[in-house]
């Protein structure tokens, strides 16, 4: 019996669909049998806004309830583990799920994932724009595995990230998280719009570091430059790590 994969879901909730989705995307199966076991818990009432706790808004680490969650998941037989959220991979968020992942299992962790697919992919890269959270813009949880690959981040200026990246994300009248399928319009152009910014400083690649936001932006390069979809690079890596694990079971 294969290790079953076990997503932490409700960061925003198509954000775990659409990695679902994704996961069957890249497992190249050809008949049901071949697809992967996937369980996913999506109980988004019981974990706090994830930049609301980084800024102090909250007083409950969301990183507590994730814990509970993948211990959930380690119960129903999940031992390969994906958070769909780049803000909950935050240190001080993220440090409670790793207490809890049991020795022969594993955490596959988002962002380092990132940095590895681009300076391995995309060589030539070196300055790499990062659009996501306020909770991502101001913890700059890329910086630490960007620098450790040879990757530079540029980030949109603090207006343009609390007038537009904001509120495409969180505004309940149009941002992603209050109409997500399909993405209005407006958070789609304000989107595109940060993203042509971020070129035009410079960016040689463009990091979609909120797991929502490919829900608006599905392009896979927008002026030549690539468009990086983390979410898409989670699930390429744990499909990678449950054929690793079959595999060496033989």
């Amino acid at each position: 019996m294969r290790k079953i994969i076990g997503i932490v879901g409700g960061m925003g909730t198509y954000a775990g669909i659409d990695l679902l989705r994704k996961i069957a995307d890249n497992t190249g199966a050809l008949m049901d049998q071949e697809h992967l076991p996937v369980a996913m818990l999506s109980l988004p009432e019981k974990i706090a806004d994830r930049s609301e706790y980084f800024f102090g808004e909250v007083e409950e680490n969301p990183g507590n309830t994730i814990a509970e969650i993948v211990m959930d998941l380690n119960k129903l037989g999940a031992c390969i583990f994906g958070i769909p959220c780049n803000t909950a991979h935050v240190p001080e968020i993220l440090q409670p799920v790793l207490d809890v992942i049991k020795d022969g299992c594993t955490l596959v962790n988002m962002i380092r994932e990132v940095a590895g697919y681009i300076s391995g992919g995309y060589p030539d890269v070196k300055n790499v724009g990062i659009i996501g959270t306020n909770g991502v813009f101001k913890s700059r949880v890329y910086d630490h595995y960007f620098t450790d690959t040879g990757l530079n981040t540029l980030y949109p200026d603090e207006d343009v990230q609390h007038n537009m990246v904001h509120p495409a994300i969180y505004d309940r009248e149009y941002g992603i998280k209050a109409k997500s399928g399909p993405a209005s319009e407006r958070a789609r152009v304000d989107l595109l719009t940060v993203v042509r910014m971020l070129i035009g400083e410079g960016a040689q690649a463009i990091v979609l570091g909120c797991t929502e936001i490919p829900l608006a932006i599905k392009e896979k390069a927008i002026e030549y430059v690539p468009i990086i979809d983390a979410n898409n690079v989670l699930a390429k890596a744990i499909v990678r790590e449950a054929k690793a694990e079959a595999k060496a079971k033989g």
